[in-house]
């Protein structure tokens, strides 16, 4: 954590932010007295490789979609599903 004053803040906006991008929490004082602090708001990834992701994918759960599509029925009825299940992707094979 880094302590700078609010007129380094306005000097530096972008410096600050920068470091603040990259994890960095500054503290900010006015007059001598904390006043506010900035933090990133949450590590962001831009991107997840493919590969990643099928890494993590590949313990996952099978999913059966008759039976899950017989828990949504149960659950919340079929009363307003349409036609004979033409258009319904739960009923392809």
């Amino acid at each position: 954590m880094k302590t700078i004053t609010q007129r380094e803040l306005a000097a530096r906006s972008k410096a600050v932010l920068d470091d603040v991008e990259a994890g960095e929490t500054y503290h900010i004082t006015r007059n001598g007295t904390e006043i506010a602090e900035v933090r990133p708001i949450s590590p962001r990834r831009r991107f997840v490789p493919v590969a990643q992701l099928q890494r993590e994918w590949q313990h996952a759960p099978r999913v059966d979609r008759r039976q899950l599509r017989a828990e949504i029925d149960e659950f919340f009825g079929d009363e307003d599903r349409v036609g004979d299940g033409e258009d319904d992707p739960w009923q392809r094979g």
